[in-house]
């Protein structure tokens, strides 16, 4: 049911919203209501009284109400109406405000009182005027008109009602359509934070701390480190800033480095064995129809299987492998282990393997993650062959 909020003394913008549109409809269909019938009086040589004018002023502007006072607004315009009809004041376009108020309760859901006023308008127009005057009995066929008449005004407002209310549910389904989307989009920036803020940072770290270890004894290497740890901060930034591109069009001059693609996957293993990972690929020919999503999910789980041995398996032999499989991609990524074996299952936070996992998942994919029966860590990632939606 619809709720109507009185506003309060002094009016709000709500209620001057609402009276700038109901007070011109008011004044219209009232000028119509007295022009009109003076003109039908005039023709037909029947003077409208002066109690009627008052009548048919009275309902008319109540219609400024009508929306604020729905079922007041509505008996007051029945009981204008009945009443000029009962004092046999000449006929005309009188039904005007009646129509309207009857037109708005059953827009804001006041079937009762709507269909009271179509019982008591039927039986008023119909009786009163014999009852309280000198006209006859109206005919069956005047009296079935007039309830086939006021059925079809029934429907009508009710077909307006129903319009609007489908219009509206559908301008709600969209809007929970769009906050869906909006959702799912920060949902895929943070996975896109997190790999590249993983990815980078743990490089960093590394080279900073071989920096540190041969600072002294071989200050060439450790400039080389440095000089890893500055590309590798200034990639970072630059991808970050392209990912927040996404929340603000900002920056559109700003160098942007390539797209997430396995087609940079030789950039990707080279960061890598900068974090001293001694990286194999194994990758067929993808051909130029890999789906956008699915290439970005393949990368971005390599990226975070390499950082995850970077960190987690420092100086590791690591196997990348990239291939159709009964039509689907299989991405796998192995290290041995390296020189200090830690699983990933029982160290850090875990939010590598979530994000990889919610990646695979999010494409109807499969993705499995554990610690190799000869050591070391394997990670598989079985992506379908397109990017359906599968939410």
């Amino acid at each position: 049911m619809t709720a109507f909020v009185r506003p309060r003394p002094g009016g709000t913008t709500d209620a001057w919203r609402r009276y700038r549109v109901d007070v011109p409809v008011a004044l219209v269909v009232t000028a119509a209501q007295v022009g009109l019938t003076h003109l039908a009086a005039t023709h037909h040589g029947e003077p409208v009284s002066a109690g009627g004018y008052v009548l048919l002023l009275a309902g008319g502007l109540a219609l400024i109400w009508r929306r604020r006072f729905v079922a007041t607004v509505l008996a007051v315009t029945l009981v204008t109406t009945l009443w000029y009809t009962a004092t046999i004041n000449p006929g005309g376009p009188i039904w005007g405000a009646l129509v309207v108020a009857f037109g708005t309760a059953i827009y804001y859901r006041k079937r009762a009182a709507a269909i009271l006023s179509l019982v008591a308008g039927y039986v008023g127009s119909l009786w009163l005027p014999a009852l309280l005057g000198p006209h006859k009995t109206p005919s069956a066929t005047f009296a079935l008109s007039l309830a086939v008449g006021l059925l079809v005004l029934l429907g009508g407002a009710e077909g307006i009602r129903f319009r609007h209310e489908r219009v509206q549910a559908q301008r709600h389904i969209k809007a929970e359509e769009a906050r869906r989307v909006a959702s799912e989009e920060r949902v895929r920036i943070a996975r896109d934070l997190h790999d590249v803020v993983a990815h980078n940072i743990s490089v960093i770290n590394v080279q900073a701390a071989t920096a540190l270890h041969l600072a002294d004894r071989q200050p060439e290497r450790a400039i080389e480190a440095l000089a890893t740890i500055h590309g590798v901060s200034r990639q970072a930034l630059v991808e970050l800033r392209s990912i927040l591109g996404v929340l603000r069009a900002v920056d559109d001059d700003l160098p942007r480095d390539p797209a997430p693609s396995l087609s940079h996957l030789d950039d990707l293993v080279a960061t890598a064995a900068s974090a001293g990972l001694e990286v194999r690929v194994e990758e067929e020919e993808l051909g130029p129809n890999l789906p956008r999503a699915v290439d970005v999910a393949a990368y971005r789980i390599v990226q975070e299987a390499l950082t995850n041995a970077a960190r987690h398996a420092a100086g590791s032999n690591t196997a990348v492998r990239i291939v159709r499989e009964d039509g689907h991609l299989l991405v796998e990524v192995d290290d041995n282990g390296g020189a200090t074996v830690q699983s990933l299952a029982a160290s850090g936070s875990g939010h590598g393997i979530a994000g990889m996992t919610e990646r695979a998942e999010a494409l109807g994919g499969t993705l499995t993650a554990g610690v190799r029966p000869d050591g070391g860590f394997s990670v598989r990632a079985r992506l379908p062959p397109d990017d359906r939606d599968h939410t």
